[in-house]
């Protein structure tokens, strides 16, 4: 089965547009050859080749002409894109120029930034969509709050609640989670300039790149340091968790029988024409299920050996996209769902 996120009818469930583009080969391709064009630009900054070589090759990084299929061949054989993506371009430069380009950088340094580049704008945009989600939710309960709710314990039968109690669960974590993202975001988006071995300090040239880029740069490259990126996978497993509870709650909420909660639309079964199933809220415990199984091994991949690994580098390659396209989904989700509530909760008539 192809990937779900991606995929020509389960996209429809799990496929979020905005992030499954800033992911996807054109855009990451797009900035790697905008990280090569930066370092190019600063070497030029700072002396250390000609303006004649700096509009050369930036003229090439802004209209390349590459071979997919050489990028992709050239990847099975190295091991990543880079080096092949670098042989296309310096074949289409004088050889003159050819310091001007990419000397000084390695594959990490591109492949990374390139990366981050795009975690920068998903982040960006997931903030935004949790503070509509915490807005929403005190929107939610201001309308509904006051009516009644059998408080459960351990699925049974507690005691009466507001519906603004349980609200509170549900918008409580995800306005913490607008504060542990946007302290995330100072770790991962770091400037990756370590050079072949990930000796190379942050000189001038860094320095010109992290302020073209609105990135930090970090004492040291990251090559072989992956705490900050298992602890951004860590916050998009707990949003996406919170989310899970919400979805959790209101699929209970709206089991035959419980009428807790009245929903404007739900999927529809091929053999019981009378169903209404809660299917974002389904999808919520999925997605969060999913991500916190994604996450072990976000910490598997902080085992780097020496100055690099192969094996765990991939493998945040492999596992951290879909990361950030599950809780892209499940912020869809969350979205759709809070909009189909048409009534939570009863009066004290038992309406």
């Amino acid at each position: 089965m192809a990937d779900v996120f991606t995929h020509p009818w389960l996209g429809s469930l799990f496929g979020d547009a905005a992030t499954n583009a800033a992911l996807a080969a054109p855009q990451q391709l797009h900035n790697m050859l905008g990280v090569e064009r930066a370092y190019t630009a600063a070497l030029h900054a700072t002396g250390q080749i000609s303006a004649e070589a700096a509009a050369v090759v930036d003229e090439l990084l802004a209209n390349p002409n590459l071979d997919m299929d050489m990028l992709r061949q050239g990847t099975g054989q190295d091991g990543m894109v880079v080096p092949a993506l670098i042989r296309q371009l310096k074949a289409q430069l004088p050889e003159e120029f050819h310091d001007a380009l990419h000397t000084g950088l390695t594959s990490q340094d591109v492949i990374d930034t390139a990366f981050v580049l795009s975690i920068k704008a998903i982040i960006e945009d997931f903030l935004g969509r949790l503070r509509r989600l915490v807005s929403d939710l005190q929107q939610i309960s201001q309308t509904h709050g006051d009516r009644i709710l059998m408080g459960r314990t351990r699925m049974q039968a507690a005691l009466p609640v507001s519906v603004a109690d349980r609200l509170d669960t549900w918008r409580i974590p995800l306005a913490a989670h607008l504060d542990r993202l946007t302290t995330s975001r100072r770790p991962i988006e770091i400037l990756s300039i370590g050079g072949p071995v990930g000796t190379r300090t942050n000189d001038d040239v860094a320095r010109h790149m992290a302020t073209a880029f609105q990135l930090d740069l970090p004492g040291k490259a990251p090559h072989a340091m992956r705490a900050h990126v298992a602890d951004f996978a860590n916050v998009l497993s707990l949003i996406t968790g919170s989310l899970g509870k919400m979805g959790q709650d209101i699929a209970l909420m709206a089991q035959q029988g419980i009428d807790d909660i009245q929903l404007s639309s739900g999927g529809q079964s091929s053999a019981m024409a009378h169903k209404n199933n809660p299917i974002h809220a389904e999808l919520l415990i999925t997605l969060a299920r999913f991500n916190a199984t994604q996450l072990s091994g976000m910490h598997q991949a902080m085992v780097h050996e020496q100055e690099r690994s192969g094996a765990a580098w991939t493998l945040e390659w492999m596992l951290l996209p879909q990361m950030l396209q599950a809780t892209g989904a499940a912020l869809n989700s969350a979205n759709a769902l809070l909009g189909s509530i048409e009534r939570l909760g009863h009066t004290s008539d038992g309406n």
